[in-house]
């Protein structure tokens, strides 16, 4: 199995290639990942790390990259749902670590269904299933909530609301765009109703 690639990455097609001291290794990669190495004429010479899963069914070797071991374990997650395959794992991982586990607490089907290939039943499935793993999924430190967030996260948390209900009201809100007093207030009133 192939864990960890470091070498000289060039793009053939819609394939990240990293050439391993002479040994060019296909990888599978988000759209945002191929396009931010901003390859030009392929004569980058800068060496890239990528963590890679290594994928085998029948007689198919598939090699998926991902830049931190967090959004590959996030992967492996999304992949552990009976009827998502890579591709559709990939398209999920790449729309945002934060975004997929906000449409997994919030349900939002319509996030899931917006991917290739994933109808609203299956998109039902990946949320029924991911939300028994979502502690896997919040233990993953996908980076740290802003100053201004967490202050109003505490304000609310102080209060006695629930922290799930919390995170849900302060996602709808556009919070970095408001004065702390303000948006405190905002979610008590959205939390108090519900």
């Amino acid at each position: 199995m192939i864990a960890y690639l470091k070498g000289i990455p060039f793009i053939s097609g819609q394939i990240l290639i990293i050439d391993v001291n002479g040994v060019g290794y296909g990888v599978k990669v988000t759209p945002q990942l191929l396009n931010s190495f901003g390859l030009q004429n392929n004569e980058n010479t800068k060496e890239t790390e990528l963590y890679i899963y290594t994928h085998v069914k029948e007689e198919k070797l598939e090699l998926y990259g991902f830049e931190s071991d967090k959004e590959k374990d996030m992967f492996e997650l999304v992949l552990g749902v009976s009827g998502v395959g890579p591709s559709i794992a990939l398209n999920l991982v790449a729309a945002g670590p934060h975004q997929l586990i906000e449409a997994v607490q919030n349900a939002q089907v319509s996030f899931f269904s917006a991917v290739p290939r994933v109808g609203k039943k299956l998109a039902q499935k990946i949320i029924i299933e991911l939300r028994g793993k979502l502690g896997e999924l919040k233990s993953l430190d996908l980076g740290p909530k802003s100053p201004h967030y967490q202050e109003i996260y505490d304000a609310l948390s102080s209060f006695g609301f629930d922290e799930q209900l919390i995170g849900e009201t302060l996602g709808g809100l556009d919070i970095e765009e408001l004065e702390t007093k303000v948006a405190i207030k905002l979610a008590m009133k959205k939390l108090s109703s519900k």
